[in-house]
Formats: C-alpha cells, sequence, structure tokens
C-alpha cells in the first residue's frame, strides 16, 4: 500500500496516516514494522532493487562474456528507463535514497558490483578478460557505466542518445578487460 501511495502521491505527500488509513489500521500498527518512512521507503526500494538485479543475471546464456556484458549493461539501463516512465517520483526514492544513505542504497551498489564481478570472473576464466583483481576491477566496471545506470543520468535524456552511449561505453569496458597491457 505504501508503494502504491508513494507512487501515485510521492513520497512527500503520502504520510505514514495516509497509508494506515488506506490499510484501514492505526500509524502505530505501521510503525511497529518500520520505525519511520525511510524505513519503510528503504524496504520498498531494497525490495525492488533485488527483483530487478535478479532478473539480470545472465551468466548462464552461451554468449562470449563480451556479449553478455553489453547486454547485462542495457537490460540494467532499459530497467531504470521504464521505472522512470512508470513511476514519476521514482527519482524523488532515488534522491531519498543518496540524502539517507539508506542500506537499500548500499544494496543495490553492492549487487551490482557482484553482478559485474561475476561477469568478469567469467571472461577471465573463458580467457578473454585478463585481469588480476576481478573485484576491484567490477567496481571500475560499474563506475565506467554510471552515466547510463544511474537514474538521475537517466532523466530526460534521449533514450537513442542513450542507447548510443550505452554501446558505445561497453565498447570501451570490453576493449579494456581484453588488453593486458592496459592494465
Amino acid at each position: 500500500m505504501a508503494e502504491t501511495l508513494f507512487r501515485e502521491r510521492g513520497i512527500a505527500k503520502s504520510s505514514i496516516a495516509d497509508i494506515a488509513q488506506a490499510l484501514r489500521m492505526s500509524p502505530a500498527n505501521i510503525f511497529k514494522h518500520f520505525h519511520s518512512k525511510a524505513t519503510l521507503v528503504d524496504a520498498i526500494c531494497d525490495r525492488h532493487i533485488t527483483r530487478m538485479i535478479g532478473r539480470f543475471k545472465t551468466l548462464d546464456q552461451p554468449s562470449p562474456a563480451p556479449e553478455r556484458l553489453g547486454t547485462v549493461v542495457r537490460n540494467l539501463m532499459e530497467a531504470h528507463l521504464e521505472d522512470i516512465r512508470k513511476n514519476p517520483f521514482f527519482l524523488e526514492i532515488i534522491f531519498l535514497m543518496s540524502d539517507a544513505d539508506l542500506p537499500s542504497g548500499q544494496h543495490y551498489k553492492e549487487l551490482i558490483d557482484a553482478l559485474f564481478c561475476d561477469l568478469v570472473r567469467q571472461g577471465v576464466e573463458d580467457g578473454v578478460y585478463h585481469c588480476i583483481d576481478c573485484q576491484a576491477t567490477s567496481r571500475h566496471v560499474s563506475a565506467a557505466f554510471m552515466g547510463v545506470l544511474h537514474p538521475v543520468f537517466l532523466a530526460g535524456e534521449d533514450e537513442a542518445e542513450l542507447q548510443d552511449r550505452c554501446a558505445g561505453l561497453a565498447k570501451l569496458v570490453n576493449a579494456a578487460l581484453q588488453n593486458p597491457l592496459v592494465k
């Protein structure tokens, strides 16, 4: 119910009392489970993030690592774009997460890093990528894609331009991962 109200009205215009009223319960019952509105927003974000990342684990696809990397990044970008289109208050949630330093924001970063770490590790195992520390490299890969993965950078951008930017970044990252001389 909270997620529905946040999507319809925005976080700032939805109170715990509004949520409780929609659920026909007292605000105290909500506070019993979520000690603040930020905690409730964090739980909603964490659930959304976990579902979204789970959809993009494509390591079992029989395609080469460079193709999988491009596919994962494009799919993540498109998922964020879809969230922005469907939920006009999505960016409000992102700003709240960053200002409050909520655990869901850290969880998202950890899931993205783990997703890229798995992709890089698989590429190394296949002999396509060359790096010594997959975990450190995956953090750099995540940072390289920030311009096409962070919703703040996606809002209001031309989707064709974003697709082109995403493909170009994937080529650059793949070239760096495949070239042992760059390391």
